[in-house]
């Protein structure tokens, strides 16, 4: 049977969270999952998390995979929320490592944090294959716009493409964050444009202009032929003077800073200090 997938849209943070899976009953991935956070009170809630698990559970899933495209800096997870109520591991690229590198010294963590992915339950080499149940899987690695992305092709039909490419009228993702390379993103798309023209793209985020709703999927074919910033036509050189050009301009996401020390930890929250309080860093004049 062919793949199903459910999208849940977080209108907050613009991301969409995807439920991977072949028929009611059978086994399921979740993918980037969202824990709601108020920066001005600095609460967390699972509001956006509790509605893929009424899913799962309505339609009688079993959650065999959380998967993490990359630690994200729009959002923190809920997946250590989800695999308590739900089960699955926690999975993302090897290349975490070397993300957890920078961020364990930005946010000077405690000594005991590691940077070798051991927070995460597996970490998928470029091109593991795996399966979600009877669906076959692939991890591609996709650097770029961080050296961890990771792209997830499910049985030759679809890709979860992650923060490489967004709809064609949005263009592509920024790579201006530590670690970040525009040829290194050209190259990633590039590779995911190679497939075939009616395989479907899911997107992370969307960013419509005035006019059109939100939307998840588009197609290798048409991101190849109207993608603003890389359709056929567009070369190397074009792309990385655009992308820098362009990345020079942006400005910071709201919730990077929060973000980013979570997600590196497979969205757990840091340890708790003495007072039984659970803090999060703001580096001071570092960006």
């Amino acid at each position: 049977m062919p793949a199903l997938i459910q999208a849940f849209l977080d209108d907050a943070s613009s991301t969409y969270t995807y439920v991977i899976y072949e028929h009611d009953g059978s086994r399921c991935a979740i993918v980037d999952s969202v824990l709601d956070y108020h920066p001005a009170s600095g609460r967390t809630a699972t509001t956006q998390a509790d509605r893929v698990i009424a899913f799962v559970r309505e339609h009688q899933l079993q959650t065999q995979w959380l998967l993490e495209t990359h630690a994200h800096a729009d959002h923190l997870s809920a997946a250590p929320y989800l695999r308590r109520e739900l089960g699955g591991k926690i999975a993302i690229g090897q290349a975490i490592s070397q993300v957890q590198d920078v961020f364990k010294s930005l946010f000077n963590l405690e000594p005991a944090f590691r940077s070798d992915g051991s927070q995460f339950d597996h970490l998928f080499a470029p091109d593991e294959v795996f399966a979600i149940g009877n669906l076959k899987a692939k991890a591609l690695h996709v650097p770029g716009h961080t050296p961890a992305d990771m792209a997830y092709l499910i049985d030759d039909e679809l890709i979860l493409v992650g923060d490489t490419l967004f709809m064609p009228d949005v263009g592509t993702a920024r790579c201006d964050f530590p670690g970040g390379n525009a040829n290194q993103l050209f190259a990633s798309m590039h590779t995911l444009l190679a497939f075939p023209a009616d395989t479907r793209l899911y997107v992370c985020h969307d960013y419509p202009p005035a006019g059109r709703t939100s939307q998840c999927m588009t197609t290798v074919g048409e991101q190849r032929n109207s993608n603003i910033h890389v359709h056929d036509g567009i070369d190397e050189a074009a792309f990385v003077e655009m992308r820098t050009q362009r990345d020079e301009g942006l400005c910071m996401p709201t919730l990077m800073l929060p973000a980013i020390q979570v997600n590196v930890r497979a969205g757990n929250l840091p340890p708790a200090e003495n007072n039984d309080v659970v803090y999060l860093k703001i580096p001071l004049n570092q960006f």
